[in-house]
């Protein structure tokens, strides 16, 4: 976690945020900090003033600008931002981070006892203040509510008071008579951290405490500090609590500000819906991003083991023109000397090209781990609305930094090998025109093609792989050979053959690592290789229901997030992506129940009965429910009655676990009955099975439910 921390410090003091709060341009800044750079206009030289006294234009006109634009954007509560802060003719000091500060004009008398601030509260902000972010230099005039108006950055206080703690002294075994020991592990159920031999003498691995889970010391030391989510109030509003979203505003508000219209025309959506929407986005791009780290470490080996071969290379090749220039005549050492200079030359000026670039790569590497390990940091907040605060910035920045690694970036500047013979065959006379020339030949069978790594991805289970020939081939391709392996360490099998430069597979395993390679061919033979690139399809499935497997009677919306059925019988419909590895969730909301149907919820194989209840043939595995109970049902075999059933809003959730080959229900966050289903393995897609009484709306891309730990399900 340590090239995190130049995410953890303030720009303008240097040290770790204290009382973060968020710019309009979602940078952060300390509140002590901010105060320090606020600008304050005099009013002698305020654009109004400036303009009523019929002066030309101002340096502060476009403050003015920035106020108006202030105000017509109410609904957000931000304002546009203007130029930059342009330098004031009077006297004035500087804050740390060279912005110019006026000092408060000095009131003729003191100021009633009734205005005067409350004790602890924020001293009021000058008229006319205005800030200027320290890193994009936008400014912006602030409103009568002052630097109350900025949201508090309550994730990041959360990030720096963990990062903090983590590095305080190693925990300690709590069992240690005599001058404890650093802990080794603590365990979860106990809540104690134990050395080693304390470990085998108190908490053997036996009995009843072989269930316990053992974790590392600073996991446990999380799970210590884990606080119950904080309830979060409206800026404008401090007695309401947060509760919705803006999508426009691109920020939270409450039920006050949503009955007084300021966002009247916008559209608002749950705030836990749309923190869930954005952590899982959030996620997918750090995917991305951790692909763009893992390369450029691999580069970075690439790099080092370059160095090395150009200094063995370059001593080689030194050796050898020493040989060569000895046994000539003494014109030839004269000329030897020459040419040493010229290996010198080129043999310091591919190192110094070769570690620019690892200088350059390394520090690009470690911004964008330390980044990384931010994200993940504020991806563990249990704040919906302080996350939705900063996840858009983040998630661009996220993006930004990802394309930073793009075309060039994880190439080598420089080869290792010197290409470069010395021809001693002229005579005497000639030894003044002694040169270098090309000793290797062109090969007639094609080079090892280039992978495109920023056109390179993956998307739920399909992998798109993009390649080209390298920019100095001359070697005409017919073809190209593109290879993957099992995605589980197997051999390579060919997935396409053809002249394209750029192939979709589609149909792999979630969660799965695959590696993949590309070789091209011509009349003269197959060529070498690419590098191989190692992808990882998603953890989470995003999928919708499939028009193309539902009976005709099932009818769909909501981008085939909804469906209902004309059919007072039972219809079938599967979803778009099939399971086969991995542990998978999703939810599905009763929209519309009347008249206490018996819809059915599970997985089924693709050749499924559409006519008939899921779970009736042996292709199905299902729970079908009414309002008061629900069994299991396989080949028409019905088990495991149990009491509760489903009204309408009732939530019902599958979680299906490959590592276990089982299947569990739940309905409103409760498992429904034991584990319904055992020894499930092969290719499943989710299913239901509906008619005209019941509206159905498919959630996924959704974490695994707090109550189940991989490897342990309920009896």
């Amino acid at each position: 976690m340590d090239e995190m921390e130049e995410e953890l410090k303030c720009p303008v003091c240097g040290s770790f945020y204290r009382e973060p709060i968020i710019l309009p341009c979602s940078h952060n800044i300390c509140l002590a900090c901010a105060r320090n750079i606020l600008v304050q206009t005099p009013d002698a030289e305020s654009p109004q003033s400036s303009r009523a006294s019929g002066s030309g234009v101002s340096d502060y006109d476009y403050l003015d600008l920035d106020k108006m634009s202030l105000y017509s954007e109410a609904d957000s509560g931000y304002g546009s931002y203007g130029g930059f802060v342009s330098a004031p003719t009077t006297p004035c000091q500087k804050s740390p981070n060279g912005v110019r500060v006026f000092p408060p004009t000095v009131p003729q008398q003191p100021p009633p006892q009734h205005l005067l601030p409350h004790p602890g509260s924020l001293p009021p902000v000058p008229r006319n203040s205005c800030i200027t972010c320290t890193q994009c230099h936008r400014s912006l005039i602030l409103d009568d509510r002052g630097l109350r108006g900025f949201p508090k950055n309550r994730v990041l206080e959360g990030v720096v008071d963990r990062y903090q703690q983590s590095k305080a002294a190693a925990l300690k075994c709590q069992l240690c008579e005599k001058s404890p020991k650093e802990a080794t592990v603590m365990c979860e159920q106990c809540d104690v951290f134990y050395c080693d031999p304390c470990r085998l003498r108190c908490h053997p691995p036996r009995g009843p405490l072989a269930k316990h889970r053992l974790v590392p010391p600073a996991q446990g030391r999380i799970s210590r500090r884990a606080s119950p989510r904080k309830i979060s109030t409206c800026t404008e509003h401090e007695l309401e609590n947060l509760s919705m979203y803006c999508v426009q505003c691109k920020t939270p508000v409450c039920y006050q500000c949503l009955e007084e219209g300021k966002h009247g025309t916008h559209e608002v959506k749950a705030l836990g819906a749309m923190w869930k929407l954005h952590k899982g986005q959030l996620s997918q791009a750090l995917n991305g991003l951790s692909d763009r780290a893992t390369e450029a470490k691999e580069f970075l080996v690439q790099l080092r083991n370059m160095v090395q071969h150009i200094q063995e290379n370059g001593v080689e090749f030194e050796a050898c023109l020493v040989a060569q220039c000895d046994a000539l005549i003494e014109a030839l050492n004269r000329r030897k000397a020459q040419l040493l200079a010229q290996v010198n030359k080129e043999h310091e000026h591919k190192l110094k090209v070769v570690r620019d670039q690892i200088s350059h790569c390394t520090v690009k590497l470690r911004q964008t781990t330390g980044l990384m390990e931010y994200c993940l940091e504020v991806i563990k907040e249990n704040d919906p609305s302080g996350f939705l605060q900063i996840s858009d910035a983040l998630i661009r920045r996220v993006h930004m930094t990802e394309g930073q690694w793009g075309k060039g970036t994880l190439t080598p500047r420089m080869t290792s090998d010197f290409d470069l013979t010395l021809d001693s065959g002229p005579l005497l006379q000639t030894i003044h025109q002694l040169d270098f020339v090309q000793m290797k030949a062109h090969s007639t069978v094609p080079a090892a093609p280039m992978l495109q790594l920023e056109e390179c991805c993956t998307q739920n289970n399909s992998a798109t792989l993009s390649w080209k020939q390298p920019p100095l081939s001359t070697i005409a391709v017919e073809g190209y050979i593109l290879e993957l392996d099992d995605g589980n360490g197997g051999p390579f099998r060919e997935v396409y053959v053809g002249t394209e430069t750029i192939c979709t597979v589609d149909g792999l395993h979630f969660h799965s690592t695959y590696k993949s390679r590309v070789k091209a061919f011509n009349g003269s033979g197959v060529g070498q290789y690419s590098k191989t690139l190692i992808m990882q399809t998603s953890e989470i499935a995003w999928f919708t229901f499939d028009p193309a497997s539902a009976h005709p009677d099932i009818v769909l919306s909501n981008d085939n997030m909804t469906v209902t059925c004309s059919s007072y019988d039972d219809r079938v419909v599967l979803g778009n992506s099939a399971f086969s590895r991995g542990i998978h969730y999703w939810e599905m909301t009763l929209d519309r129940y009347d008249n206490h149907p018996d819809p059915a919820f599970g997985v089924a194989r693709g050749d499924v009965r559409k006519d008939v209840m899921l779970g009736k043939d042996d292709k199905a595995w299902a729970m079908y429910v009414d309002n008061n109970r629900s069994w299991f049902m396989h080949n028409n075999s019905h088990t495991n009655r149990t009491d509760g059933g489903v009204a309408k809003g009732t939530t019902i959730g599958i979680l299906l676990d490959f590592s276990r080959g089982i299947m569990i229900f739940l309905i409103n966050d409760e498992q429904q009955g034991p584990v319904a289903f055992e020894g499930l393995e092969g290719v499943y897609y989710p299913a239901i099975s509906i008619n005209r009484n019941v509206q159905i709306t498919l959630h996924t891309g959704l974490p695994i439910p707090d109550f189940y730990t991989p490897g342990e399900a309920d009896p």
